[in-house]
């Protein structure tokens, strides 16, 4: 090998590749061979031209000509295939800022919502309620001072999660929020026409916002533009956000909480677009309407607060979200500091169309609205800018490719650090997964949502990625790898964050530094399954854990190969 290592050198192959080949010696010669193929065929051929006529000579070559044939061949044919294709670059560029990620992003969702198998066409026979026995029971052995259950708290402290969106979700239009305030056993018994629950109210506004405060969250909190009142709507922030003397937030200093809330974020409404769903719907001209003057009322009772207007969450095929989007942000331009997105990864059963259709929605979703805004922003001038809240998001399933999608919703948002500053992962009780007889654990989902939310923090930089594609329906020409980078300027540190989408193949990738060098050891977490339908059980919960290795890395350049159907985050230090 000292041999290999020599021949390295002269050919160009420097020792940065060989310190990342110590594994697999034969992809280091692949590459010698590959790179000094254009130099020995001229100089066989020449050697043979020379020496014809020399009888000895030329009987060894036809010996050495038949080895040097099959070698070429199993360079050409036979290595790239029980080898990984070096088939893809990464170059990242640290001084192409893209923009500060906030740290809202990291947000969860939550609501009341009731799962009655007979309505979902489900096989199990029990009714399941996402807030009530689940996040919320003061019977349980795991409840706080408040009724709620710690095992959820401390993993939202361990995902750094920055706020929590609540009530709702499609519960809050109906929802009247002065039904869950005041004693619980003298609060109204309501039907839930959302979800069809019967709802005791004991989960109200003095609840959720003493559970924000364990968690240590922001309160974020959407109110009712479906059923609801210009005067429901600025109540409730008198109560929340006003000092002692209204009438309101004297009501909340009786009921035991003398300090206002000082609650900033208000979403004003819930997917009132959606037609065949939404209690309250309303077109594009008449929510304009009533958003507007929610907001004004609503302001003029608190000037510190912040608005988040209701974009659009029916896709359906026409495509007139793209025109309720640009009426939204075109008439409450002067008004909302954000405007809402919902999208949720379906599941289907065509792994490129999982992997590659949902992908490319999401993107061009984010890409639209980030143009409107663009638009919006170049015509009217607005004193303020506006910025997507992805406040609904999810992926259905249980599995490693459930996994896969958080990995690139996340990417998404970081890649479009510039326009999305909220995000909200629907729901905080789905981060841990639940065995009925043994209880709540944690699976690759929260694994993979903690390497984003504790690491990636900082700036988003620009990424080039050059590698192999695939087709998923509509959508042509998408890159095996979905890569991101976030750099700290404060510890010169580097997080790369790589979904290989391929189903089988891994990639081997050349990993380049346009702004410095690496320095260091790389420390690499992957996450990965062998099989990418196994559902997460309670019994393999270690497994989840991701994988930890590390490498040396000098230079900048190195070589990784990244796995099939894998999220790999490298962490790296930067030398500029």
């Amino acid at each position: 090998m000292d041999f290999l290592y020599f021949w390295g050198h002269i050919s160009g192959v420097k020792s940065r590749h060989w310190t990342n080949y110590n594994k697999n010696h034969s992809c280091y010669l692949c590459d010698l061979l590959l790179k000094n193929l254009s130099v020995f065929v001229p100089l066989w051929r020449i050697f043979l031209d020379i020496f014809p006529k020399i009888p000895i000579i030329y009987i060894m070559m036809k010996k050495i000509r038949k080895v040097f044939y099959f070698t070429i061949f199993a360079v050409l044919f036979v290595l790239p295939i029980i080898l990984p294709a070096w088939s893809a670059k990464i170059k990242i560029d640290c001084d192409r800022v893209i923009d500060e990620i906030d740290p809202k992003i990291y947000g969860v969702f939550m609501e009341p919502i009731q799962f009655d198998p007979e309505r979902f066409g489900m096989d199990d026979t029990s009714v399941h309620n996402t807030m009530y026995g689940t996040l919320y029971d003061p019977t349980s052995p795991l409840a706080d001072e408040n009724g709620f259950k710690t095992n959820f708290i401390e993993a939202v402290k361990e995902l750094k999660i920055t706020n929590m969106r609540w009530p709702g979700g499609n519960y809050t239009a109906v929802y009247n929020w002065q039904d869950g305030i005041g004693p619980k056993e003298e609060r109204p018994v309501r039907k839930d026409l959302a979800w069809g629950a019967i709802e005791n109210n004991h989960v109200g506004t003095d609840e959720w916002v003493k559970l924000n405060k364990s968690m240590g969250t922001e309160n974020v909190v959407c109110v009712n533009l479906g059923t609801g009142t210009i005067n429901d709507a600025r109540y409730w922030v008198e109560y929340c956000n006003l000092k002692k003397g209204t009438y309101y937030s004297d009501l909340r200093a009786k009921y035991g909480n003398e300090n206002p809330y000082n609650i900033k974020y208000w979403c004003l409404g819930n997917e009132v677009d959606g037609e065949p769903w939404i209690i309250g719907y309303k077109n594009a001209e008449d929510y304009c309407k009533i958003a507007k003057e929610a907001a004004k009322a609503m302001w003029q009772t608190d000037k510190t607060i912040k608005f988040i207007a209701c974009g659009s969450s029916y896709y359906e095929s026409s495509g007139k979200w793209v025109d309720w989007n640009r009426k939204i942000i075109t008439e409450l331009r002067d008004v909302a500091d954000y405007i809402s997105m919902h999208r949720y990864w379906e599941y289907t059963e065509d792994y490129d169309s999982y992997m590659g259709h949902w992908a490319m929605d999401i993107e061009e979703k984010i890409t639209t609205t980030a143009a409107q805004i663009a638009i919006i922003k170049n015509r009217y001038k607005p004193e303020k800018p506006i910025y997507i809240s992805f406040d609904e998001w999810a992926p259905f399933g249980r599995d490693i490719l459930s996994v896969l999608a958080v990995a690139q919703f996340f990417n998404s948002f970081i890649r479009h650090a510039d326009v999305v500053k909220m995000a909200n992962y629907t729901l905080l009780t789905a981060l841990l997964a639940n065995d009925k007889d043994k209880g709540t654990f944690k699976t690759s989902l929260f694994h993979t949502f903690k390497l984003f939310s504790n690491n990636c923090l900082g700036t988003s930089v620009d990424v080039f990625v050059d590698c192999e594609t695939f087709d998923a329906g509509d959508y042509k020409d998408i890159p095996y790898l979905d890569v991101t980078s976030v750099y700290s300027k404060e510890t010169n540190t580097l997080f790369i964050n790589v979904v290989n989408r391929h189903k089988d193949k891994s990639i081997l990738a050349e990993i380049i530094n346009n702004s410095g060098a690496f320095a260091g050891k790389a420390s690499i977490r992957e996450v990965n399954s062998k099989d990418i339908h196994a559902p997460f059980t309670y019994d393999k919960r270690e497994k989840y854990i991701p994988a930890t290795k590390e490498m040396e890395v000098a230079g900048n350049k190195f070589l990784y190969s990244f796995p099939a159907h894998s999220f790999t985050q490298i962490k790296l230090t930067i030398k500029k």
